[in-house]
């Protein structure tokens, strides 16, 4: 009499399911049958939305009543009616046309332009010696350079003031240029501690191949660490960008009230004055410098939040 033939293992049963295109029974979501789970989930997902919403609107409520401001007159701004009764672009016409716009923004773009140039260069760099070279008082001079994070402005107001009145060795007065204000923004801290950070979340395999092939240092840096780094350099663009165009305090402070010098914020300024604010012109200005901005962050919003995101993976 023959032998029974032993079971056909499940594994194999699905495998040979799935091989002739049908799909075993397998079992259900992992809430499935647990009384309460779903609307729990339900719940908690509400309560998300809402809070969401919530915070959502405390940024775009002041976004659009400065929109709204900027349509209105003058009599109209002084009011609380959220909508303009007869909107008008005549606040940014004159934000144009009688407000030296054209010079400010010219003055604002090439300042953020250079400071972002010298940052993501000397960033980069410093951020791949920090990351990858081995020398005497790397992590102390690293935590030196995180610790001027928590220097403020206002503590540094008077020592950059006189080193930019007589620069050490040259004895160049700095004060009033444009030169001035690039010296001490050629790199940021912030910025530094990002690009190493980044760098040590790539693998060594590169560089290590790049030495077979005879590579040094800084043809490692060029050509094969820096491209690699374009989601935090790209979040460095935007960092450092925003923050030169939005700077209020250092212009103030270095350009001695030259006019010819001043940047958007400076010059949006000049609608307050002691007895009266021209609130329309002061919010269509505002509105046309948000512009660059938020065009930049749009170009890099992919790879500013890849960037950012990668810089926090290794310490």
């Amino acid at each position: 009499m023959a032998s029974e033939l032993p079971p056909i293992p499940p594994v194999i049963a699905a495998e040979e399911l799935a091989k002739k295109g049908e799909v075993p029974p397998g079992p259900g979501p992992v809430t499935e049958g647990i009384p309460g789970r779903e609307g729990a989930d339900k719940i908690r997902r509400t309560i998300t939305y809402v809070v969401l919403a919530a915070v959502s609107l405390l940024f775009f409520v002041p976004f659009f009543w400065s929109i709204s401001t900027s349509l209105k007159t003058l009599p109209e701004a002084a009011g609380f009616d959220l909508l303009p009764a007869d909107p008008s672009f005549r606040a940014y016409r004159e934000a144009i046309t009688t407000f030296n716009f054209g010079r400010y923004f010219l003055n604002s773009v090439f300042l953020a332009s250079v400071v972002t140039g010298f940052n993501l260069f000397l960033a980069s760099l410093g951020g791949y010696a920090f990351a990858r070279l081995r020398f005497p008082g790397r992590e102390v001079l690293f935590f030196l350079v995180l610790g001027t994070l928590m220097i403020p402005h206002e503590l540094r107001l008077v020592p950059v003031f006189q080193m930019l009145s007589e620069f050490p060795v040259t004895h160049w007065n700095l004060l009033g240029s444009y030169q001035g204000y690039i010296l001490i923004n050629l790199v940021g801290a912030t910025n530094l501690f990002l690009m190493r950070q980044y760098f040590l979340t790539i693998p060594k395999d590169y560089e290590e191949a790049a030495k077979l092939d005879g590579a040094g240092y800084f043809k490692t840096y060029l050509r094969v660490m820096l491209p690699l780094a374009g989601p935090a350099l790209a979040a460095i663009t935007i960092l450092t960008f925003q923050g030169t165009w939005n700077d209020f305090f250092w212009p103030l402070v270095i350009f001695l009230g030259d006019e010819t010098k001043y940047t958007l914020p400076l010059g949006i300024n000049q609608f307050r004055s002691q007895y009266s604010t021209q609130w329309p012109e002061l919010m269509s200005a505002s509105i046309l410098a948000i512009l660059p901005i938020f065009a930049l962050y749009v170009f890099f919003q992919r790879y500013f939040i890849a960037g950012i995101t990668s810089a926090g993976v290794k310490g």
